[in-house]
């Protein structure tokens, strides 16, 4: 993302895994890990939502670590369509950001698996500071309910104009938990001419 990124590569479940930090120029708040969209569709750890996001968290003043998810880049394993990649990052919280505050984000398939990863770290006591959820693929997969407690951490983006996963799926699965969604009219997916304006959207958010 810039020439401090430090990269690395960090034993995971299903072999090594490859990750990319960047740190704020102050003392860190804590860590965020952020996840990218689907390995099969050409996701990866430098897709521009996924440094977007990093990049708003340096700026809030947040250790950022992005990560391929097995059988993507350098990190090792195939794709499992959910459940190992949920291991994946489980195992990178637990190397990078083992204590201390804690935020969590996802794009697409990464929104998908981060909600899972915030429901199992939440039930086990972890301090979640914020968790970010964009273009959350909730039209393809099972995505995890957020925790009541959480609620007013989260924040949940989508663009209107999303023809990858449907806004509409994305309602149905936020009317159940009245979990507000924030609707960028006229984004797509990719959110193409909008990064700056999603940037915006996050920092608002981490610094409320």
């Amino acid at each position: 993302m810039n020439a401090q990124t430090e990269y690395l590569v960090h034993p995971g479940p299903a072999g090594l895994l490859e990750l990319a930090v960047d740190r704020p120029e102050g003392p860190a708040q804590g860590v965020a890990v952020i996840a990218h969209p689907h390995p099969l569709h050409g996701g990866t750890m430098t897709n521009k939502v996924v440094q977007t996001l990093a990049r708003a968290f340096v700026q809030s003043g947040w250790t950022a670590v992005r990560f391929n998810f097995r059988g993507v880049g350098r990190s090792e394993g195939v794709y499992d369509e959910g459940r190992g990649e949920l291991d994946d990052l489980l195992a990178v919280v637990a190397a990078q950001a083992a204590q201390g505050p804690l935020c969590l984000a996802g794009f697409s398939f990464g929104a998908f698996v981060t909600s899972h990863a915030a429901a199992r770290l939440h039930a086990a006591g972890r301090d979640i500071r914020r968790l970010v959820l964009v273009g959350t693929a909730a039209s393809r997969f099972q995505v995890a309910t957020v925790p009541g407690e959480l609620h007013l951490q989260t924040l949940v983006l989508h663009g209107e104009a999303d023809d990858t996963v449907p806004l509409a799926s994305v309602l149905d699965w936020a009317r159940p938990q009245s979990l507000p969604v924030l609707v960028v009219p006229g984004g797509g997916h990719f959110f193409h001419g909008q990064l700056p304006l999603l940037k915006d959207l996050v920092l608002r958010h981490l610094r409320a």
